[in-house]
């Protein structure tokens, strides 16, 4: 099992959610990190706790993946020091509205498309390069279930994040022969904002999603992440899907009453 000790994992969207519980469960095995969010006030207020609590160092800094000029700018104005990232987690991404394509929000889809698949690739643009210069590293992009089965009213959110799949597997090819792992964890229903922010602030909705279920965990999340990044130094864990019990993909869950 590989120690995450002095080892520097950069994970974006580190303010809430899954990104928040990552961070914390490097943090506990030792890991400096680079944590890069929207909201940096909540962040830099988590940096500091980080810190305190496991005795680490924390680079932080307000970041909005869609917008390629700025992270471009941002990433290559982290200190040398820092610049030996061995792990990055892909985890910034989000939903936005439910409904036909007929009826769908233009520019829900765009956000959509520019945070879950752009976003993604112009971090990845800008870290990648580092990895094989060393012949070393860890890609992890949070997936999701929707990116395996698509479900009703999903279409664009579950189009971005199959497009995740095909993009983990293409980065994987093309660093076959440079001794970088790629993995993607694909998580079912989660019990964080996510549902919040898809219906845009409406607590019922999002409350109503998870009913009848014991939903995972950020933490579950977490945990399983961690477990990709601590296999020993030849082994790759290409992907990992993980649910609730009570779920089998995300059209067929069972709801108890």
């Amino acid at each position: 099992m590989g120690s995450l000790s002095g080892k520097t994992a950069f994970i974006t969207g580190a303010s809430s959610g899954i990104g928040k519980a990552c961070a914390e469960e490097f943090a506990k095995e030792g890991a400096n990190l680079i944590l890069s969010a929207r909201r940096i006030e909540i962040l830099e207020k988590f940096a500091g706790l980080l810190e305190k609590t496991f005795g680490i160092n924390v680079y932080s800094f307000q970041l909005d993946v869609r917008n390629y000029t700025d992270v471009k700018k941002t990433i290559a104005l982290i200190p040398e020091n820092w610049k030996k990232i061995d792990i990055l987690v892909n985890n910034a991404g989000l939903a936005r509205g439910f409904s036909k394509i007929y009826e769908g929000d233009v520019e829900q889809w765009e956000e959509m498309i520019d945070t879950n698949i752009k976003g993604l690739l112009y971090v990845t643009r800008q870290i990648l390069p580092l990895m094989v210069e060393r012949q070393s590293g860890h890609i992890i992009n949070i997936g999701s279930t929707a990116g395996h089965d698509v479900y009703s009213n999903g279409n664009v959110y579950c189009a971005t994040k199959f497009a995740v799949n095909a993009l983990t597997q293409a980065i994987r090819i093309d660093v076959l022969d440079k001794n970088i792992r790629v993995s993607t964890v694909d998580p079912g229903m989660v019990y964080t904002n996510f549902s919040n922010i898809r219906f845009s602030g409406d607590n019922v909705k999002a409350e109503q999603v998870y009913e009848g279920v014991k939903p995972l965990s950020a933490e579950d999340i977490a945990g399983t992440v961690l477990f990709c990044v601590t296999r020993p130094a030849h082994v790759n864990i290409s992907e990992i899907i993980v649910t609730p019990i009570q779920q089998a993909s995300p059209a067929y869950i069972h709801r108890k009453k």
